[in-house]
């Protein structure tokens, strides 16, 4: 069974930078993929960066690109989402999933999710 742990939320003023960690416990086969997704009150959730495992390929929304990247350890089995420069329109519930196979920044691809971590970021 596939657990994930996200840590390194908190509340930052604009500008500032955050870094997220998601861990994940388990039995990982062939290609697999972790992302991100944010969501809102009031909103869908949205894809925010994915990584492919095995390649290292990541891939991230437009509106984060030249702010955000994402990465991951090997030995941790670990994600990261490094963000800098956020804005009050980062604030969001920040999950990370994890599905079997290529990534996709569709939330209905990965069946696997974790509890959520929250950013707040003030103006």
């Amino acid at each position: 069974q596939v657990q994930l742990t996200e840590s390194g939320g908190g509340l930052v003023q604009a500008g500032g930078s955050l870094r997220l960690s998601c861990a994940a416990s388990g039995r990982f086969f062939g290609t697999w993929s972790m992302g991100w997704f944010r969501q809102a009150p009031g909103k869908e959730r949205e894809f925010v960066a994915a990584i492919n495992w095995s390649s290292r390929s990541i891939y991230l929304a437009d509106s984060v690109k030249g702010r955000f990247t994402i990465s991951g350890d090997n030995a941790k089995n670990t994600v990261y989402l490094q963000m800098n420069s956020l804005t009050p329109e980062d604030t969001a519930v920040y999950y990370c999933a994890v599905r079997q196979g290529g990534p996709y920044n569709l939330a209905g691809a990965y069946p696997n999710w974790g509890q959520g971590t929250q950013v707040t970021v003030s103006s």
